[in-house]
């Protein structure tokens, strides 16, 4: 029998469809499938954004020939028999954001890597969705992140014979939902842990690629308190929109300030990037004799690599060498109840009014 169409509620304008997009990861945690999950990433020019000819260089004679199965290693520590924890804890989301939405269909996507973009496309396409609510699940704003899926997603949507109506959803650094979701999942742990300090470690960007998004080039990184606010100049800053994260997280926590400080993880190359780094920061706590540290990474919205290798478990491993005690992963949102209802609300104020 022939396959039913798809049936509409409003069939003059079809179903509207949400694509949540998260940055990616492997197919699995082997060199050969790591070193195409790079190839991709790094291939973007708003990741490495330096000229094509040394971007290949770096690529195919530095990165590529060590990088993969260092970092496969890195990935088999996270995997577990579900998979790629980014990969499962999005799918989970975007499952529970649909029975809260049961108008919509719901559709999980990767910047790089599977489930294509292209493929939450034709997915949500076949569904009879003309209008799309895009939910780039990177909360604060940069060209590397967020810049990159939203061109993606225009850049797909055009090759389609019947272009959807796209509405994006724009960085959520301090929306209160965000803010209470990342609280609700933190309290017990600190309630139980009662930490010496706290620490917010942001996944890092190059400092150019900051002052780029200054386009009167007068504010970013010119005085060391530019991210304090956010004005004009630094609207789209990621170090002012992860400045806010910390201290409304904080705020909503009734952390004491003078123990509360923010990092930046996960750099790349020599290059100067986002300081204080993670790794230094880590240490230098210890050395002060801080003891027992709970650390934040409120830039993903799912635990991954980055977080439970990177913090989880070397960040710990380098905390006790130092002196420290205890090191404790604040989990991320994943598909919580309290985050869900909050994706929820976010996708929500965005749908097409019926």
């Amino acid at each position: 029998m022939p396959e039913a169409s798809p049936k509409l509620t409003h069939p003059h304008h079809g179903r509207p469809g949400v694509l949540l997009i998260n940055l990616g990861t492997p197919d699995a945690p082997e060199t050969p499938e790591v070193r195409r999950y790079l190839r991709q990433f790094l291939s973007d020019p708003r990741v490495l954004d330096i000229n094509p000819v040394g971007r290949a260089a770096l690529l195919n004679l530095i990165i590529l020939p060590t990088r993969p199965a260092k970092s496969a290693e890195a990935y088999r520590e996270v995997w577990t028999d579900m998979g790629s924890p980014l990969l499962f804890h999005g799918e989970a989301l975007a499952k529970e954001i649909a029975q809260h939405i049961p108008e919509a269909v719901v559709v999980l996507a990767m910047r790089y890597g599977n489930p294509s973009i292209a493929a939450g496309l034709a997915q949500l396409q076949k569904a009879g969705c003309d209008e799309i609510v895009v939910f780039p699940l990177f909360p604060q704003y940069a060209s590397s992140s967020t810049g990159s899926a939203v061109e993606a997603i225009y850049a797909e949507a055009s090759k389609l014979w019947n272009t959807p109506f796209l509405r994006i959803v724009p960085p959520f650094y301090d929306d209160p939902e965000f803010i209470e979701s990342f609280a609700e999942v933190a309290r017990p742990v600190l309630d139980e842990m009662q930490p010496d300090h706290v620490l917010f470690s942001y996944h890092g960007l190059p400092e150019r690629h900051v002052t780029k998004s200054d386009a009167t080039g007068q504010h970013c990184l010119k005085t060391p308190d530019c991210c304090e606010s956010i004005g004009f100049a630094n609207r789209q800053c990621y170090g002012a929109h992860c400045h806010a994260t910390t201290a409304a997280i904080q705020s909503a926590l009734e952390l004491n300030p003078t123990h509360v400080s923010a990092a930046y993880q996960s750099r790349l190359g020599r290059t100067p990037w986002l300081r204080p780094y993670t790794d230094f920061e880590v240490v230098e706590l210890a050395k002060r004799g801080v003891k027992k540290l709970a650390v934040f990474c409120p830039s993903f919205v799912a635990d991954c690599l980055e977080t439970i290798e990177e913090i989880g478990i070397r960040a710990e491993e380098d905390f006790k060498k130092a002196g420290g005690e205890e090191l404790r992963l604040i989990p991320s949102l994943n598909s919580s109840e309290r985050w869900v209802r909050g994706a929820t609300k976010i996708v929500r104020r965005h749908l097409p009014v019926r």
